[in-house]
């Protein structure tokens, strides 16, 4: 992402993972760890909505993590359908982020695979921050959030997106009366419209807790 990023590699149940990492300048708030879309339709950690989340979390002060899944670049192993994947997102925290203030975001099958790593680390980890982007909720069957991470969670989906379309999304969040950020005329990897996602994290990750 830029010339501070450092490539780092953790060995997992599956074998390697590849993760790239990038540090704010100053104080660090926490560390947020990011997942990326579906790696059997080229999703990877170098995916233009992951490298935006990234950023707004940099520039908000933390510590940004991102790796490729099972199978993807010099990760090793192979897709497991998601849960392998938020076994590894787990083992990254432990490993790399064992203490301090933690934070979990991802896109797409990656936002299904967050999911399932906030239910699992919630009632042992302070989660302070969660981005859930373009939730495959039409193709996967994403895990509620917690009830009391909700004013924490900041859920987005395009208008338009027909990847995963947006009543899916909302089928998913209404039982859980969980606000959707829905952004207008916007698909599922939002081009063009980058900077307002970002802008958007950025809102949510400087708005006091």
């Amino acid at each position: 992402m830029n010339a501070s990023t450092e490539r780092l590699e953790l060995a997992g149940a599956a074998g390697r993972i590849q993760l790239l990492r990038d540090q704010p300048q100053g104080t660090v708030r926490g560390t947020a760890v990011i997942a990326h879309p579906h790696p059997l339709f080229g999703g990877t950690m170098d995916n233009k909505v992951v490298q935006t989340l990234a950023r707004a979390f940099v520039q908000c002060g933390w510590t940004a993590l991102r790796f490729n899944f099972r199978g993807v670049g010099s990760s090793e192993g192979a897709y497991d359908e998601g849960r392998g994947e938020a076994q590894d997102l787990q083992h990254i925290v432990q490993s790399l982020a064992p203490t301090g203030t933690l934070a979990l975001a991802g896109f797409s099958f990656g936002a299904f695979v967050t999911a399932q790593a906030v239910q699992a680390l919630w009632s042992e980890r302070e989660i302070a921050a969660i981005v859930l982007v373009g939730v495959a909720a039409s193709r996967f069957a994403v895990p509620p959030l917690p009830a009391h991470s909700h004013d924490r969670a900041l859920v987005i989906h395009g208008e338009t997106d027909d990847t995963v379309p947006l009543a899916a999304a909302l089928d998913w969040a209404r039982p859980q009366s969980l606000p959707v950020t829905v952004v207008p005329g916007v698909e599922h990897f939002f081009h063009g419209q980058l900077p307002l996602l970002k802008s958007l994290v950025v809102r949510h990750l400087r708005t006091p807790g």
